[in-house]
């Protein structure tokens, strides 16, 4: 098969790196690609991903027999419709299925809709209303921005003049622009957080391996919250009770629901679950792989990704086996120096030969005068796996070291609280 990759991160270079594995693998294509999927697969240049017709033209030209989309926003964008439209064989949702990340409005009143147990909420797009409302509630909350926001959309103010000014940054100053057009103020739960992706077909649902994600900055969880600054795999303690109740409870509930209202969801669902003392309730649900928990999740897969796609695109995800490796994978972001706000790049990047288990993903580089640079925040995501969680951790920070370039931050905790 001739397959195209959409995108250009760590998620993409993780995606690119399971796909090149396949037997079923032809030729395999990247557009954009980066520099650590150069090795890999032909990196695509020239076309926008936001040209639809471009992007179907390629891969009518190069015969493209499954596309795979990585980020969100083409997704939101409806590059599955327009592929999809010329007959092309698409792993990814509708535009009208994306919503359920696109839009959080739209995701909380899906899971009201459908009794997805999450956190109470409402929603505004008129700042003196949502002031009024804060004053009403009596429990602590969170405010997130509607729309997609690079995963900094979600502000957890302490006090009352922070949910203020969050809000007026908001609504009234506009900085996530249209993201934030519309905001959701929810119930603030406590507990654990678990990441559950799922592969489906509209109709099928399997789960993969729960993965923790760690947003803040800095070790203990302390500082900015980021995209995500590492992960580990499967979460010990996401029990199977856990995975039964949430596939019957939430992803079950949101495919069957997504079908009933017209809209088939095809691709990876990923559930952004709560383990709150009351059960388990639903943060978010995205509309593709998450990204870092795909560099820690697809090293232990081992069937074959493309041979997953291609069943879930076709509707036939019911007629596999889905197998994983008994190991554990760990995942460290290496970012840039500011990194999430205003981030130094351009630093020259050195990467030391590797142990076989382990993969540097690159997130945010690029090749300039024969050189690799930073050119992002977040600028690869180094993953080792081993038989058990201590021997992952103890393997990718003794091998850290390999990876330089000026300015360099990465937490010393990943995975450290499934060690307890």
């Amino acid at each position: 098969m001739n397959v195209l990759i959409i995108g250009s991160g760590g998620r993409e270079h993780a995606i690119v790196w399971k796909v090149s594995q396949s037997p079923k693998l032809t030729k395999l294509y990247v557009l954009p690609g980066n520099p650590g999927t150069a090795p890999l697969a032909e990196n695509v240049n020239g076309i926008s991903v936001d040209d639809h017709a471009a992007v179907a033209s390629f891969c009518k030209e190069k015969q493209i027999d499954l596309v795979i989309v990585g980020p969100e926003t083409p997704l939101a964008a409806g590059v599955v419709d327009s592929l999809s439209a010329q007959r092309i064989r698409c792993f990814g949702p509708s535009q009208a299925a994306a919503q359920i990340e696109a839009s959080k409005s739209f995701a909380k009143d899906f899971m009201a809709r459908h009794n997805i147990p999450t956190a109470k909420y409402a929603t505004f797009s008129n700042y003196d209303e949502a002031v009024r409302y804060l004053e009403s509630v009596d429990y602590p909350i969170v405010i997130k921005a509607s729309g997609l926001a690079a995963g900094k959309g979600v502000i957890l103010p302490e006090t009352m003049d922070e949910a203020k000014s969050a809000l007026k940054e908001i609504l009234v100053k506009k900085v996530f622009g249209e993201a934030g057009a519309e905001v959701v103020i929810e119930e603030r739960m406590t507990g654990q957080e678990v990441s559950l992706m799922a592969f489906t077909d509209g109709t099928s649902v399997v789960p993969m391996l729960p993965a923790q994600d760690h947003k803040r900055l800095l070790d203990g969880d302390k500082g900015l919250n980021t995209g995500g600054m590492g992960a580990y795999a499967p979460a010990p303690i996401f029990t199977s009770a856990m995975m039964n109740e949430a596939v019957e409870k939430v992803l079950k509930p949101a495919v069957n629901g997504m079908k009933s209202e017209g809209n088939p969801f095809v691709g990876v669902l990923y559930a952004g679950l709560m383990l709150t003392p009351n059960g388990i309730r639903t943060l978010e649900f995205n509309c593709r792989f998450g990204d870092p928990e795909t560099q820690v999740v697809l090293p232990l897969l081992e069937t074959d990704l493309v041979e997953i796609a291609k069943a879930c695109a076709d509707g036939n995800l019911a007629n596999i086996n889905i197998h994983w490796k008994n190991s554990t994978a760990v995942c460290v972001v290496l970012a840039s120096k500011g990194y999430p706000e205003k981030v130094e790049s351009a630093k020259f990047v050195t990467i030391e030969q590797l142990p076989y288990d382990m993969v540097c993903f690159h997130a945010g580089t690029k090749m300039e005068n024969e050189n690799l640079i930073t050119s992002g925040g977040r600028v690869f995501g180094l993953t080792a796996w081993a038989e058990d969680i201590a021997s992952a951790v103890k393997k990718v920070y003794a091998n850290i070291g390999k990876v330089t370039f000026d300015g360099m931050q990465y937490r010393k905790d990943i995975a450290r609280k499934a060690l307890k």
